[in-house]
């Protein structure tokens, strides 16, 4: 068996996804292949994982490298990818120039006028991975997408690309997590179910030995020390819409028109203990911050202790499970990112959305949820709209679309009026040119 990884020079995140496949044994006899553009961040994950493996006694894994991604792929019956194409460069544009025009971002990377310029520089280099995996890779090679913007990388990987995808995020973790703390109750009593679109799902169901539990966490969340603090918009939602979004405050506030429209408003939806909870471009301030740690963190990576390939370390991020699942024939239940078809009645049958699935030796099955909420599906539809004309430009090269998804995206219409979204796209564009060659 052969993993591809595409982007591993996110070395904390590679490492984690390394250490959640090697701690399952049948998953052992393979080779990780790690391609990445950037050599110096692919040299230090593979002297990180070369030392884990070893440290961990497993001759059975053959660890590559590479800077060709056709290579990476040729053989490969798992592809992750992991890629932010333009990297910090590009994304401190994203973020820096919508705000001369008003547009408050906390991240930027899955609607907004960040998520939208992001998606016009990924999903050509998706495009290409796709053709790559079909011409080289496995017959069957399924592709776990974990680069964002999430939603629209995997609804053109799909549609267009031909491949087999599934779009894997960890919001839904993380919510769940904070519910079962409000609740007082340990997470593994807690059964959710979350139906959606990436960033945009909704826990619309919470039950604790069968009986429903949502009723409960407007006040769990009010009263609690922390997330009363850190989540004024995930609890204001819950409050107006009657359901908890999987997505952090800083992230949902972003996706609505509602709380940074106004910049003299924005502080009271948000907390600055951490960028997470809204902080005005408070990702691309940790991501700075990261990059100039970077020879310091190498240091760390190689005198720390070795990663242990155990079932306590493992994450609960989705890819593991679902090549364990589909490996063994164990049985795993997770929410991913898939095309639509009926799964959510009254959200377009071609869109990508966020919905339980099941995974084992047999594929990936996906139950029918049905209608969400009235409410919630308006919601979600505002963005798919978006996110459908983002698509379309970023394959077309179409800069007429790209400008009426911005004009449509809900914050950024309620920020810009039709001139300025205009001439912000302009810019975006021009400053971006040597990511975007279909433009």
């Amino acid at each position: 068996m052969k993993i591809a990884f595409i982007g591993a020079g996110s070395v904390g995140f590679t490492r984690k996804m390394v250490t959640d496949i090697l701690s399952v044994p049948e998953l052992r006899n393979c080779e990780i292949s790690l391609m990445d553009i950037d050599g110096a961040n692919l040299a230090m994950i593979y002297n990180v994982l070369e030392r884990d493996i070893k440290a961990n006694g497993l001759a059975s894994v053959r660890l590559t490298r590479t800077t060709d991604r056709r290579e990476s792929l040729r053989g490969a019956n798992y592809i992750f990818s992991f890629a932010r194409v333009g990297g910090l460069d590009a994304f401190a544009m994203d973020v820096e120039i919508p705000l001369k025009y008003g547009v408050n971002q906390c991240v930027g990377d899955t609607i907004c006028a960040g998520g939208i310029m992001y998606g016009q520089r990924t999903i050509p280099v998706i495009m290409d991975i796709c053709r790559d995996i079909k011409e080289v890779s496995e017959p069957g090679a399924l592709f776990l997408n974990y680069s964002n913007p999430n939603a629209m990388n995997t609804w053109a990987a799909n549609t267009y690309g031909g491949v087999q995808t599934l779009g894997l995020c960890h919001g839904v973790q993380h919510g769940h997590t904070q519910i079962a703390e409000v609740l007082g109750l340990p997470v593994s009593e807690v059964d959710i179910v979350c139906a959606g679109i990436n960033h945009q799902t909704w826990y619309i169901q919470v039950l604790h030995k069968g009986k429903d539990m949502r009723g409960k966490l407007l006040e769990g969340f009010k009263k609690h020390p922390v997330y009363s603090k850190q989540e004024k918009v995930r609890i204001d939602i819950l409050e107006r819409f009657g359901y908890y979004s999987t997505e952090s405050n800083g992230h949902l506030s972003e996706y609505l028109p509602w709380y940074r429209k106004r910049p003299e408003e924005i502080d009271q939806w948000i907390d600055y203990s951490g960028w997470i909870h809204g902080e005005p471009g408070g990702y691309l301030r940790y991501c700075r911050e990261q990059r100039a740690k970077f020879e310091e963190e190498a240091k760390q990576y190689q005198t720390m202790e070795a990663a242990k390939y155990t079932p306590e370390n493992r994450s609960t991020e989705h890819g593991s499970h679902i090549v364990e699942a589909l490996e063994t024939g164990r049985i795993y239940r997770g929410h991913f990112n898939v095309i639509n078809r009926g799964a959510i009645g009254n959200l377009p049958a071609d869109s990508v959305v966020e919905v339980p699935g099941y995974v084992d030796g047999s594929g990936v099955s996906i139950p029918l949820v049905g209608d969400l909420p009235a409410p919630l599906a308006a919601i979600c539809n505002q963005s798919i709209a978006v996110q459908r004309l983002a698509v379309e430009a970023a394959l077309e090269g179409d800069p007429l679309k790209l400008k009426q998804a911005m004009l449509l995206d809900p914050l950024t219409g309620a920020v810009c009026n039709p001139p300025e979204v205009w001439a912000m796209a302009d810019e975006m564009l021009k400053a971006q040119a040597q990511w975007l060659p279909q433009y």
